[in-house]
């Protein structure tokens, strides 16, 4: 149950990193499309690292309560996935984009290093979305979850 809840908030949580992105417009430091992908991971990443702790805790304390134990769907697990994939290979082009030192995008090192955490995050976000694809696949059901429930008196 533990398990459901966290990677449910987890996969929300990086998913969500995107919505920040699109309220954080971070100005491309030069023409072309190159720094405008560099842009928006920057903003990713930033929004990730708001977002993805917040769902943590959210989804730690909805499992504690047993509130939250419903398996995530098919939609969820793969929508994640293929933003995982997206942001690696993004993630991966820029970081070898970046390698060839062009002009304008102010320091080389810090630039690949956001472009590696890039890639890792997306490969984390796929390997999130897999694991939630599996568990469905797997046959498993949140109706033989413990959840804990209210006890009710019957009537006699």
């Amino acid at each position: 149950m533990l398990l459901v809840a966290m990677l449910r908030l987890l996969a929300i949580g990086l998913l969500a990193g995107a919505a920040v992105c699109l309220f954080l417009t971070l100005p491309a430091r030069g023409d072309g499309f190159q720094h405008a992908r560099l842009s928006a991971l920057m903003a990713l990443e930033t929004g990730q690292f708001v977002t993805v702790p917040i769902a943590l805790v959210v989804g730690l304390v909805l499992a504690v309560k047993g509130v939250w134990a419903r398996t995530p769907g098919y939609l969820l697990g793969t929508v994640t996935t293929l933003f995982g994939v997206l942001v690696a290979t993004q993630g991966w082009a820029t970081g070898e984009w970046v390698e060839t030192r062009p002009s304008g995008i102010g320091d080389p090192d810090g630039e690949s290093a956001l472009a590696f955490l890039a890639c890792v995050s997306g490969v984390v976000t796929a390997v999130v979305g897999l694991s939630i694809l599996m568990l469905r696949w797997s046959g498993y059901d949140s109706q033989t979850a413990p959840v804990r429930q209210r006890r009710l008196r019957r009537r006699r």
